[in-house]
């Protein structure tokens, strides 16, 4: 069995559905669970649609658990126009795949994540690619967690970039600063942001390569990063492709060779006028010891080649 046991936190959207078809691929993980969270889509849907992309790629043996619907600072998610925009309403690129016949993890989401700590330890990675709010309640309820994992990289923040929600947040993070807040300041992590995930782009020429496969995962994923493509010639034509966030984080977890990084103790600032940018905390520079690794640059060739060799080969059986 695979010695990398990983567990992904996603909102699904396309590029999670991405993320979850290069976890299902590589030979060296053993993929546990997906923690569904809001974002591109609500919480259920996000649920759904991990379950759909999972029956479609026949890997049925990983559970879905429903995590938390919304932030800690509000009693309810609204999800953004932006996000039906870019992911379709349904959050996968408007593809018609039949309802799932498996059925949703029971149990607490949050509560099974800190048994799999305790069980895997040091051999556990976590992948949260949407807001940090489970992760921030894991620990909450369980902060020795921090110290017991063995990795946990996230997508989402930007330090050397602009944010894509304002000028200084990034989606995932500004979704729930507070929470990411938490995370930022006590776990050791590695943050995947727009600063490298803009780099790794997709184009047409890519899934045209799996629709000629002539599968139905070759032929829906195509389909599904199309939509997604043809968003960003409207919100980034600036690209001429589209990027490959979560699926990158997922890489890097498992190869933290794709990336170069920096050692910084950060934060997530929470006022109103810096609402969620990830920034180096001034209260901790000066500290011996740092948190967080922040990827600065990024094999991207590299990375690229191993992802349409690990999607590829996948949607050639399905």
């Amino acid at each position: 069995m695979a010695k990398k046991k990983i567990i992904l936190d996603l909102d699904t959207g396309i590029d999670d559905a991405l993320a979850i078809a290069y976890a299902v691929a590589d030979p060296a993980v053993d993929l546990l669970a997906i923690i569904c969270s809001y974002g591109n889509v609500y919480v259920e849907n996000a649920v759904t649609n991990s379950l759909k992309i999972l029956e479609l790629l026949h890997a049925t043996n990983v559970k879905v658990y429903q995590g938390r619907s919304h932030s800690v600072e509000k009693a309810k998610f609204v999800r953004m126009p932006v996000s039906a925009q870019i992911h379709g309403e349904n959050g996968i690129g408007e593809i018609d795949l039949p309802s799932p016949k498996m059925a949703p993890a029971q149990g607490d989401a949050i509560d099974f994540f800190i048994e799999a700590v305790k069980k895997y330890g040091k051999d556990l990675i976590l992948v949260p690619t949407g807001p940090l709010t489970n992760l921030a309640a894991a620990i909450k309820k369980y902060p020795a967690l921090v110290d017991q994992i063995g990795n946990i990289t996230i997508m989402g923040g930007a330090l050397t970039v602009p944010g894509n929600v304002t000028n200084v947040a990034e989606a995932n993070i500004q979704q729930d600063a507070t929470s990411a807040d938490r995370v930022f300041r006590q776990a050791k992590l590695t943050q995947v942001g727009l600063d490298v995930t803009l780099r790794t782009l997709l184009t047409k020429k890519e899934t045209q390569i799996w629709r000629s496969l002539g599968t139905k995962a070759g032929r829906e994923f195509a389909e599904m990063v199309d939509y997604y493509i043809k968003a960003y010639e409207v919100t980034s034509p600036d690209l001429h492709g589209c990027a490959l966030h979560d699926p990158f984080a997922v890489g890097v977890a498992i190869d933290p060779s794709f990336v170069q990084t920096i050692d910084l103790n950060m934060y997530v600032t929470t006022d109103e006028k810096y609402y969620g940018r990830t920034i180096g905390d001034p209260a901790r520079l000066s500290a011996a010891e740092t948190n967080v690794k922040v990827a600065v640059n990024a094999d991207v060739d590299r990375y690229l080649k191993a992802f349409m060799e690990h999607l590829t080969t996948l949607f050639k059986k399905n």
